[in-house]
């Protein structure tokens, strides 16, 4: 298997499941790892925003990563999030860490400090000298307060060779097809948007970073294989099937109408920490009454 390859298809930002007193409910999590690996995806993110991974000390990162590991046992690829708006920090995670059984980096564009093109292509410079693993960078401006333009995706891409992908969530199409259509021939374009996989993908991407196939993985999944494969009326089947869960999954933010999919599925709990809480009575309600009725 190439470098890249086993990123092409579904990958799942796993949520952290935590008790009612707010400590990680590791029972819940290797639920969550059979679901979804049953459920046929291609690999795992762990430690991603779905992950809740800004409210997380360092002991429990490194917990969670350990945990993951053990019990994926080499089912599936491992991405394991590492980014943030402090470059130094980073690139000190990166020399100083060990990342054994870690497969590639999810690396975010820095948040809140609102660097120009030039300085977020120096930070994933310095990151990209740093790792010793893949980055897949990350793109996310509904999160970070800027966007990480389609010219500065291709300048990283074609100057560093272990910059291998880019989970786009800017939510622009047009943007990301001028990054499939420029990119270099080992470059991914995955989409960081559920709703927007199938366009992507047809219009040449190469998969998902999915928060809803943390439910739905099976069905997830098998959308994601077939538009790759060509099978356009197969796909939209199964897209269709989910737009509405999608949507409603994040109507009051995410993870919170995730988890409160997983709490009907009975897979984890809803628990969030905060600043983040439950999602309100009218979602949850929707959300339960469509997962009922989900088959």
């Amino acid at each position: 298997m190439s470098k890249i390859s086993k990123f092409k298809g579904t990958g799942v930002a796993i949520v952290t499941p935590f008790t009612k007193n707010g400590s990680i409910d590791f029972s819940a999590l290797e639920k969550l790892i059979n679901h979804i690996i049953k459920g046929g995806v291609e690999y795992i993110v762990v430690l991603g925003t779905t992950g809740e991974s800004v409210t997380l000390s360092k002991e429990e990162k490194e917990e969670i990563v350990n945990f993951v590991k053990k019990k994926v046992n080499k089912r599936v690829p491992i991405v394991l999030g590492l980014g943030g708006n402090n470059t130094h920090e980073i690139v000190s995670a990166l020399k100083k860490g060990k990342f054994d059984g870690i497969d590639a980096f999810l690396s975010v564009s820095p948040y809140y400090n609102k660097p120009n093109q030039t300085g977020i292509y120096e930070h994933y410079k310095a990151i990209a000298k740093a790792s010793p693993l893949p980055i897949i960078l990350y793109n996310v401006p509904g999160r970070t307060s800027s966007n990480m333009t389609a010219s500065t995706t291709l300048k990283l891409a074609k100057d560093f060779k272990n910059i291998i992908a880019i989970k786009e969530a800017s939510g622009n199409l047009e943007q990301c097809m001028k990054i499939i259509k420029y990119r270099p021939k080992d470059f991914l374009v995955i989409s960081g948007d559920d709703m927007l996989t199938l366009p992507i993908i047809a219009s040449g991407g190469d998969g998902v970073i999915s928060v809803v196939a943390n439910a739905f993985p099976k069905d997830f999944s098998e959308m994601t294989r077939q538009i790759i494969a060509g099978n356009l009326k197969e796909a939209q089947k199964l897209h269709y099937k989910l737009t509405d869960i999608t949507e409603l999954l994040f109507a009051d933010g995410n993870p919170g109408g995730i988890k409160a999919a997983l709490k009907n599925l009975k897979i984890t709990g809803d628990a969030v920490r905060l600043p983040l809480v439950n999602v309100n009575t009218q979602v949850e309600k929707g959300i339960e009454k469509l997962v009922k009725s989900y088959k």
